[in-house]
């Protein structure tokens, strides 16, 4: 486990952003990413009777109607262990196979850094 003082000032960003969008909407997952000009993109759980998408799945989508064309990182905060593989491929869709994905858990300690691929 990794704190996140020592992570860039960019990464450490997003951590806490998906961070605040998992405690301040109460879902399961906040997650958010970085484009290649450096905006983030940041979201939660949707869980509707019709939508289902994690936190990193809509943060990729909130991405690419933006129009991103391209992710820098990404960084999810969950209890889950990994990420799942339909959020590797999200990342990986948009970022590539060797975009970072920082995983938090809900105090923000990093559990894991992988990559989309």
């Amino acid at each position: 486990m990794t704190d996140t003082s020592a992570l860039d000032p960019e990464d450490r960003k997003i951590v806490t952003l998906a961070r605040s969008a998992r405690a301040r909407n109460s879902v399961p997952e906040g997650a958010a990413v970085r484009d290649e000009t450096g905006r983030t993109y940041v979201a939660g759980t949707v869980a509707l009777d019709s939508l289902r998408l994690t936190a990193l799945q809509t943060a990729v989508a909130m991405a690419v109607a933006s129009g991103a064309t391209s992710l820098e990182a990404a960084a999810v905060v969950t209890d889950a262990a990994a990420p799942s593989e339909a959020d590797r491929a999200a990342v990986a869709d948009l970022g590539g196979a060797a975009t970072p994905i920082l995983l938090a858990g809900p105090d923000g300690t990093i559990r894991s850094t992988t990559t989309a691929g």
